[in-house]
C-alpha cells in the first residue's frame, strides 16, 4: 500500500493534474467512476508497473522475513534405566544448579547388590587366611620331604661306600632298596614343591585377581546405586516436572521434566528468508528485528552466519528412493543474527516470534568502485528504497499487538 502511494504520487496524481488544469476536464463531469481508467490510463498503468518494480527491488534486495526466532537449549530430565519413583527433591518451575538431586527410584535391588558384592570381598579375604594357612603348610612339607630326601641320600651314601669296600655288612639288594627309596622321597619332593607353588600362585595371583573382581563388582554395584538418585547436571530451571513417588519413569517412554538452562542461545536469533536471498543475504550486513515479547520496540541486529544449503534437501537414508515430488514444500534460508549493539535483545524472551528486515548497503562500494552512471543510479535507488522497508517494519511493530490482541482476538 505504501509502496502503491507513493508511485500514485508520481504517476496517476500528475496525470490527474494535467487532466484538469491543461485539458479542463473535472471530477464528476468529464472524470467519473465510469471514465477513470479512460481519462488516466496513462497514469494508472504507469503506476502499477512502477509499483511492481518498487515491490520487487524493496523485497529483493531488503528481504524481510516472520519466521524469526531465538531458539534455545533444553535437557531432558532422564534416569539411566526405569524404575519407580521413591523421593522427588524439587518442584516444577524451581531453579537448581548443577550437582542437585532431583529425585530417586526404588533402590533396594542396588543396596541387594552392594552388601552381596561387599560378601564376596569378605569371603575373598577369609581365602587368604586359608591360603596362607596352606602356604605354611605346604612349606612344611617340602621341609619334611626334603629332609627325608638328605637323611635316604645320607644312608644310600654310607652303605654305596660299605659296598665298594667289600664289606659283608652290606649286600647289593639293600643299595638297590636305599636307591629307590631316594628316588620316592624325591617325587615326594618334587610333588611338595609343586604344591608349595600351587599355594604361592594362590596366594599371588589367583586370590588378588579374585579380590580385584570382588572391588570391581562392588564399584559397579555402588555405581549403579548411586544412579537411582537422579542430579541436575547443569544450572537451570526445571519445568514439566510432576513426579511423584510411586511414578514409573523410563528413559525411553516417560522422561521426568526437562530443565532449561539460561543464558544458552540469548541474543542469539535464527531467521528463515526466502531462498530468493540467497545472492543478498551476507554476514556483516545490518538487519532490524521487532518481536511480540517486546512490542512497540525495533531492535537493530547484524547478520552473523548464512547457511550455504537449505534444510529441506536433507534426506536419511532408508530402504526408499527419494521422490523429489514430495519434497513440495520449498526451504528456507538459514539466517543468524545477534544484537548489534551489547544487551539489545536482553528484554526479548527466549523463542519469541519476531519479524525480521535484512538491509542491502551500497555505500561503500559507491565510493570506491567506479562504474557507470546508470549503475551508480541504480544503486543509490536501492540504498534508498529500504527507507520503505524500514517504515513497513515500523508499522507491522505498531500494528502487531492490534492485530494479535483486537483482530485475531489471540
Amino acid at each position: 500500500m505504501l509502496e502503491f502511494i507513493f508511485c500514485s504520487m508520481l504517476t496517476i496524481f500528475p496525470d490527474y493534474m494535467f487532466r484538469r488544469y491543461r485539458q479542463g476536464k473535472r471530477i464528476g463531469h468529464e472524470i467519473t467512476l465510469f471514465s477513470v481508467w479512460y481519462e488516466l490510463r496513462y497514469g494508472i498503468v504507469t503506476c502499477l508497473m512502477l509499483t511492481i518494480s518498487l515491490v520487487t527491488v524493496v523485497f529483493y534486495y531488503h528481504p524481510s522475513t516472520t519466521n524469526v526466532s531465538s531458539f534455545f537449549r533444553t535437557v531432558t530430565i532422564l534416569s539411566e534405566s526405569g524404575g519407580r519413583v521413591e523421593e522427588v527433591y524439587v518442584i516444577n518451575n524451581q531453579e537448581v544448579n548443577a550437582g542437585d538431586p532431583l529425585f530417586s527410584l526404588d533402590a533396594s535391588s542396588q543396596r541387594a547388590a552392594v552388601e552381596t558384592a561387599e560378601r564376596q570381598i569378605e569371603e575373598v579375604l577369609a581365602q587368604f587366611n586359608v591360603a596362607e594357612a596352606d602356604l605354611a603348610a605346604a612349606r612344611g612339607v617340602v621341609a619334611q620331604a626334603k629332609g627325608a630326601l638328605d637323611q635316604a641320600k645320607e644312608e644310600l651314601a654310607v652303605r654305596q661306600t660299605l659296598l665298594d669296600q667289600g664289606s659283608t655288612a652290606v649286600n647289593t639288594r639293600d643299595v638297590e632298596k636305599l636307591e629307590n627309596v631316594v628316588e620316592t622321597r624325591q617325587g615326594a619332593l618334587d610333588a611338595a614343591k609343586a604344591q608349595l607353588k600351587a599355594v604361592e600362585a594362590e596366594v599371588e595371583i589367583s586370590l588378588p585377581a579374585a579380590k580385584a573382581t570382588a572391588l570391581a563388582s562392588l564399584k559397579q554395584a555402588q555405581t549403579e546405586l548411586e544412579k537411582t538418585v537422579i542430579y541436575a547436571l547443569v544450572d537451570g530451571t526445571v519445568e514439566q516436572f510432576a513426579l511423584q513417588p510411586g511414578d514409573i519413569v523410563n528413559p525411553i517412554l516417560r522422561p521426568a521434566g526437562v530443565l532449561v538452562p539460561p543464558d544458552v542461545g540469548e541474543g542469539r536469533f535464527q531467521a528463515g528468508f526466502s531462498q530468493l536471498s540467497a545472492q543478498v543475504i551476507k554476514p556483516g550486513m545490518l538487519a532490524e528485528i521487532t518481536c511480540m515479547s517486546l512490542p512497540f520496540t525495533i531492535i537493530p541486529m547484524k547478520v552473523v552466519g548464512v547457511t550455504d544449503y537449505i534444510p529441506s534437501g536433507q534426506f536419511r537414508p532408508s530402504d526408499q528412493l527419494l521422490d523429489v515430488q514430495d519434497r513440495a514444500r520449498p526451504g528456507t534460508l538459514n539466517v543468524y543474527m545477534e544484537p548489534l549493539f551489547e544487551g539489545g535483545t536482553k528484554l526479548v524472551s527466549r523463542g519469541s516470534k519476531c519479524i525480521a528486515n535484512v538491509y542491502t548497503n551500497n555505500h561503500d562500494r559507491l565510493h570506491s568502485e567506479e562504474m557507470s552512471t546508470g549503475k551508480w543510479l541504480f544503486l543509490h535507488m536501492v540504498d534508498t528504497v529500504g527507507l520503505v522497508h524500514a517504515a513497513i517494519l515500523r508499522i507491522q511493530a505498531l500494528l502487531l499487538p492490534v492485530q494479535n490482541l483486537v483482530l485475531t482476538g489471540h
